[in-house]
């Protein structure tokens, strides 16, 4: 039963200089706090990926590679050009592309797209993702070629505020 780990990237600082677009907005201080919390949240909790995707932004590269760091756990990682600008059908796409030896995927990204494909992935509902957030959805399928809309259930999700002085 494959399970992912939507994980929307950090609260970014829109005020810094950042020449290169969009896609070269860095972290605020607020959003590295965060991200370094919620991966010392996924190693305590034995929640660890076997492989991680990420949008190719620096915002989002970048809170996978705090987490990674505080937690101190590492994984294969793989950008996905896709997950940035893209929507539920481009990280569907990029999901059934998973190799099935890997039992856990992280995937981290942005807004809107990652609350709307939490919800997709259990059939409906509402699922809110804010900065940061963690959600853990485990598929009802044999392989991540069969992950579609409908098919998960999610099994938790966590914001940083939950964490504070915790992790």
């Amino acid at each position: 039963m494959p399970g992912l780990i939507l994980f929307r990237h950090g609260k970014s600082d829109w005020d810094a200089d950042y020449p290169g677009g969009d896609a070269a907005r860095p972290l605020a201080r607020r959003g590295r706090k965060a991200a370094k919390t919620m991966g010392r949240f996924l190693a305590r909790a034995g929640q660890v990926p076997d492989a991680a995707i990420t949008s190719p932004a620096v915002r989002a590269h970048d809170t996978l590679r705090l987490a990674m760091d505080a937690g101190g756990w590492s994984c294969p990682v793989r950008t996905a050009d896709p997950l940035h600008g893209g929507g539920v059908a481009e990280l569907l796409a990029e999901v059934r592309n998973e190799p099935a030896t890997t039992d856990v995927l992280l995937a981290v990204g942005h807004e809107p797209t990652w609350s709307e494909a939490a919800s997709a992935f259990i059939g409906g509902g509402e699922v809110r993702l804010p900065t940061a957030a963690l959600a853990r959805i485990d598929f009802d399928v044999d392989g991540w070629d069969e992950v579609g809309p409908g098919t998960g259930v999610l099994v938790w999700s966590v914001v940083p505020r939950l964490l504070a002085g915790r992790a």
